[in-house]
This record gives C-alpha cells, sequence and structure tokens, in this order.
C-alpha cells in the first residue's frame, strides 16, 4: 500500500477523473449510510410496534444513527477503501504544490519549472 508521501502527481486529466469518481464514491457511501439509518429505524419502529412499547420516531432515528457507524465500516468496507483511495489521489496534487510553494518561500530552486 502506498502512503500519501509516496503517491506521484497525477496528470490534469487523471485528477479530474479521479475528482469525478472520488464525488460519486463519496455520494455513494453517504446515500448507503442514510438507507442504512433508515432501515435500522425501521426495524427499530417495527419490533417495538410488535412489542407494544411504542418507540418515538426521534429515539429511533438515535438508535439507528449510533447503530450504522460500526455496521457501515463492516457493510460498506468496498465502498469506503475505494473513497480512501480516492482522497489520495486527489491529495496527492495538493501536497505536491504545498510542497513547491513551500520550497519556493524557503529560497530553494524551483527544479520543476524550467527557466
Amino acid at each position: 500500500m502506498t502512503t500519501p508521501a509516496d503517491a506521484v502527481e497525477p496528470t490534469p486529466a487523471e485528477l479530474s477523473a479521479a475528482k469525478k469518481r472520488l464525488a460519486r464514491d463519496v455520494a455513494m457511501f453517504s446515500g448507503a449510510r442514510l438507507l442504512l439509518v433508515v432501515v435500522i429505524a425501521g426495524v427499530v419502529l417495527g419490533v417495538s410496534s410488535l412489542l407494544g412499547a411504542p418507540v418515538p420516531l426521534i429515539v429511533a432515528l438515535l438508535v439507528a444513527l449510533v447503530a450504522q457507524l460500526p455496521l457501515s465500516l463492516v457493510l460498506f468496507n468496498g465502498l469506503r477503501k475505494r473513497v480512501n483511495a480516492g482522497i489520495v489521489v486527489v491529495d496527492a496534487r495538493r501536497r505536491a504544490e504545498k510542497d513547491r510553494l513551500h520550497a519556493r518561500l524557503s529560497g530553494e530552486p524551483d527544479t520543476d519549472q524550467p527557466r
């Protein structure tokens, strides 16, 4: 596995594609987690109705919100890994630009651009 420091700066086309994939993956991951909250809240409300002890909606949503945190790590592991990989790619460009700026501000010659 590569670390952010080992990542190579992507080309503009790769960066654009990576940003689109990252946006799609983040939206899918967020949507899946919200859907999981709705499903868990429905289960809590359904079970409480069957037991004859109604639970307020806000309590069911809070229970579902807390329960989905660890469940989403297990159930959506592949999607979470895709989001993390996308972040590494997009962050590589920002990190390289930051390093170049830091080098220029400290007086080091800029080796990336011809003179």
